[in-house]
């Protein structure tokens, strides 16, 4: 991915929203669409 390993951490956990393009490589890493990865339901806009 090009990130830390803390990175995906605090993206797991909510404390950091990944950029659009981190979104995209995590999505296609296991081949799914970025709404399939992420819930975005709760975002604020």
């Amino acid at each position: 991915m090009g990130v830390t390993r803390q990175t995906i951490t605090s993206i797991e956990c909510e404390k950091y929203t990944a950029s659009l393009v981190l979104a995209y490589k995590i999505a296609k890493y296991f081949g799914m669409t970025i709404e399939e990865v992420f819930d975005l339901d709760n975002e604020e806009v």
